[in-house]
């Protein structure tokens, strides 16, 4: 595929829908395309801070997909879970979803969110945001309906919630931005768009 190098284009390096659906509502022009990094292994050999981890995450998805595209804007995003200092990853299974709320029960717990913005194969920007959330001491009752009533849709939402569905009953409070919880700092993202003229000041 040709991409003009004329015509600022924004790609989102990821698959994520709920990121997907907060670009579209906002009426951001783009197109996705997977970045296929290996997380896992950036994950075993990190040793700095959660914030850096994001940054590292989101800078390994946008450059990838920037070697394919170095005429476009290409924004790469992560979103670390830390409890504690536990670093928490996407749950594989419905156990794995029990399992990680089990530990996240009556607890506070951050959700860290790095942005990269690469062209070219050069940095043009960057981004971190957290929010802070606290889950209530909830039931053994409360965790067994819960598993019944979710789908597989939570396999994509690390601590296995979904602040914007049935996962609004675990939580006790929130201190921090909605767009962050959702995966995607909008308003900062938003700003920058404007700044390189994607969209209209």
């Amino acid at each position: 595929m040709c991409i003009s190098s004329k015509v600022p284009l924004l790609i989102l390096a990821s698959q994520s829908s709920s990121r997907r659906n907060l670009l579209e509502a906002a009426g951001v022009s783009f197109m996705t395309i997977s970045s296929g990094v290996d997380e896992y292994e950036i994950k075993q050999e990190h040793t700095g801070s959660v914030e850096s981890l994001c940054l590292k995450l989101a800078q390994a998805k946008a450059h990838a997909v920037s070697l394919l595209y170095p005429y476009s804007y290409v924004l790469g995003t992560d979103q670390v879970l830390d409890c504690n200092g536990q670093i928490f990853d996407k749950p594989n299974s419905l156990q794995d979803v029990r399992t990680q709320l089990c530990q996240l029960n009556g607890h506070k717990h951050r959700l860290v969110n790095g942005l990269v913005i690469v062209k070219g194969s050069k940095e043009q920007w960057s981004h971190t945001e957290f929010v802070t959330l606290k889950i209530r001491k909830f039931s053994d009752a409360f965790l067994d309906d819960y598993i019944k009533q979710i789908d597989d849709n939570l396999l994509s939402s690390v601590g296995g919630y979904q602040l914007e569905g049935r996962g609004s009953q675990l939580f006790e409070y929130i201190d921090g931005d909605y767009f962050t919880i959702l995966g995607l700092p909008l308003l900062p993202l938003l700003a920058y768009l404007r700044q390189i003229h994607i969209l209209i000041d």
